[in-house]
């Protein structure tokens, strides 16, 4: 039998927030263990992965944030040296055949979408904002509400049922108003086009999406070595790899110890516990086991699972966008990234590219357990039917899968976490939960950092709630024409 380890903070996962925690916490002089199931990788979905030296970013990770906290602990934990700044960013859509600048262009967007379904677009707008959805309980209903049943049906309603794989009118409207907040597609497409029709058309709130980001020369997995390095390094602090947590024990309200399937150790003492597991795998591990309620409610969230198709192509330059939108309803294709034009030291040779194709399924479904020659033939299929390239530029390819990559909002998930929140608040005070899927919150990396500094600053005596992040956050795709300030939420004795 394994001997066990003590630890002051115990922290489960060594994605952006686990990682954010653990080096705030170990900097700080606390003794601190990072348990991460992966063999290899820390960063989660944020880490970068390699095919014959070429790197590959799982779902394009932009470094901006509004919060200067943030800011502060990417440019402490990764030195300038290995930074690019100001990475111009260029994204459009495909639709109809046709490639959409985005943000869109009033000359680009009425030219491809045509007079007529320009002006139907501002008409069904305007339609929806006197006579409105009353009862707004979906992402559908919000969408059409705010911006029109054709916009929404031309540039929301396949794509989202892409990446979600459900009905926009099953996607609860908590998702439309938490990641659509005061800019989307469609509102860019009402302001170019009544810009391009009436150039005096403007709004003093109309915002604008960031055209410049920062990069790690390597990719973002770069910033999440670095940080477990440095956990490492500190005196009492390690990040542990192939420890998958099996049982978290739960005594007098408190998490006393962790059970994991380690080659070193059985099991880990601990006074506090930080967990970015996914909850509905947090909630079956806790013994003895929460109320039958809690548990069905863990196991009734849901998650969509992700896998890049990864084609290395024999040629020297196919599009100069960083990524592009699929809303192409023929092809499966959700999203394709282009590494070399995030930072041209993600591929070996400049005369070749490296393409990532995103696919959105549900782990076990039929995509998800296609071969990986079989997803690399469907992704060179789809990329020359969409005459992106020509198959006799393929070299070699790879394929990745991704499980629980992104929390479903569907229409039942926020009474299931209530229900659970409520049941962890009451029984287990040593506990804290942050991470995309830790807090169940389809948030952004800075989102998840903050939340998770906020976490470890708990733990060194100051009180917040990282809880609040979401809610009080400007969301990164947006930024104020004026200055909005910086991101900080409000300590928990602030008044709202």
């Amino acid at each position: 039998m394994n001997p066990s380890k003590k630890c002051e903070i115990l922290i489960l996962g060594a994605g952006p927030a686990g990682l954010t925690a653990g080096w705030e916490l170990s900097r700080n002089g606390k003794k601190v263990i990072v348990l991460e199931s992966d063999p290899k990788f820390v960063g989660g979905i944020a880490r970068t992965a390699s095919f014959n030296e070429f790197r590959f970013d799982i779902g394009g990770h932009r470094f901006f944030t509004k919060s200067t906290e943030v800011q502060k602990i990417w440019t402490e934990i990764l030195d300038e040296e290995n930074w690019l700044r100001d990475v111009p960013r260029l994204s459009r859509i495909y639709f109809n055949r046709k490639f959409f600048a985005y943000p869109l262009k009033p000359i680009d967007a009425v030219f491809k979408l045509g007079l007529f379904k320009s002006v139907s677009a501002i008409l069904s707008y305007l339609k929806y904002k006197v006579f409105p959805i009353k009862n707004v309980v979906s992402f559908e209903d919000w969408v059409i509400n705010n911006f029109g049943k054709k916009l929404f049906l031309v540039f929301f309603k396949t794509y989202t049922e892409k990446v979600w794989g459900i009905p926009c009118s099953e996607i609860s409207a908590d998702w439309a108003a938490q990641r659509i907040k005061g800019l989307s597609l469609s509102k860019a497409i009402i302001s170019a086009v009544l810009s391009g029709l009436t150039p005096k058309a403007k709004s003093r709130n109309i915002k604008t999406l960031i055209d410049k980001f920062d990069y790690p020369k390597l990719g973002p997995g770069m910033v999440w070595e670095e940080a477990a390095k440095k956990i490492n390094n500190s005196s009492q602090s390690e990040v542990i790899l192939s420890s998958r947590v099996t049982c978290l024990r739960l005594e007098n309200r408190n998490i006393i110890s962790c059970e994991v399937n380690n080659n070193s150790y059985d099991y880990f003492e601990t006074k506090q516990v930080i967990s970015t597991l996914p909850i509905r795998d947090l909630i079956n591990i806790i013994s003895p086991k929460p109320p039958k309620d809690v548990i069905e409610n863990a196991n009734n969230l849901k998650y969509r699972d992700f896998l890049t198709v990864v084609l290395i192509l024999n040629t020297k330059d196919i599009f100069p966008d960083n990524w592009i939108y699929i809303h192409e309803p023929n092809v499966k294709l959700g999203r394709i990234q282009n590494f070399k034009n995030w930072s041209p030291k993600m591929v070996p040779d400049s005369n070749m590219t490296s393409l990532g194709l995103e696919y959105f399924c549900n782990e076990g479904d039929e995509l998800w357990t296609l071969s990986d020659k079989d997803l690399i033939e469907l992704g060179i299929k789809e990329l020359f039917e969409i005459d992106l390239i020509k198959p006799q530029w393929f070299v070699d390819g790879t394929v990745l899968r991704m499980p629980k990559a992104y929390p479903v909002y569907d229409a039942s998930y926020k009474a299931q976490l209530r229900i659970i929140r409520s049941w962890l608040d009451e029984n287990i005070q040593n506990l804290q939960l942050v991470g995309r899927n830790g807090m169940h919150m389809y948030n952004n990396q800075d989102h998840s950092m903050l939340a998770a500094h906020l976490a470890a600053r708990n733990l060194l005596g100051e009180s917040w709630d990282p809880w609040k992040v979401n809610a009080d956050a400007e969301y990164h795709e947006e930024v104020l024409v004026q200055p909005s300030g910086r991101m900080v939420p409000r300590r928990i004795s602030d008044q709202p």
